[in-house]
């Protein structure tokens, strides 16, 4: 009976390990200049991923998404994809707008760059979903 236990503790212990969640979420932000988007504390396994995509498709245009969301006086109420180029510089992603930022107006940002499928918590808690989740953030210019 032990070792059966035993059997089953190890593969439990490693998948614990190797979905720690050590590193934080990678942050998103405007440049101080707020001409462009930067995404800092990307970890290791994502940054050489995305390099790796990078040398293989060099448009990268689907790892980070723009939204302009309407104001509330707007009539339209349209939300606005912004089109624009990302690049890697170091250990950070910049993605650089055709036209300048509009300022006073509110950018969803949405990136798939460090999502996980699970992490300690969640396999605890069975809140393991069958999909990834982009982050989100909504900066303000």
């Amino acid at each position: 009976m032990f070792k059966s236990v035993k059997y089953l503790i190890i593969p439990v212990f490693m998948l614990l390990i190797s979905c720690s969640n050590t590193n934080k979420a990678p942050v998103i932000m405007f440049s101080e200049d707020s001409t462009s988007i930067v995404i800092k504390n990307i970890d290791e396994t994502s940054l050489y991923e995305l390099k790796k995509d990078d040398k293989a498709h060099p448009d990268m245009q689907s790892i980070i998404s723009v939204v302009l969301i309407p104001n509330e006086t707007d009539s339209i109420q349209d939300e606005k994809l912004i089109s624009g180029s990302t690049i890697i510089q170091g250990n950070t992603v910049i993605f650089k707008p055709e036209l300048p930022f509009i300022k006073n107006e509110t950018y969803l940002v949405e990136s798939y760059i460090g999502s996980r499928f699970a992490d300690k918590s969640k396999l605890f808690k069975g809140t393991v979903k069958y999909n990834l989740e982009p982050q989100k953030e909504l900066l303000k210019r």
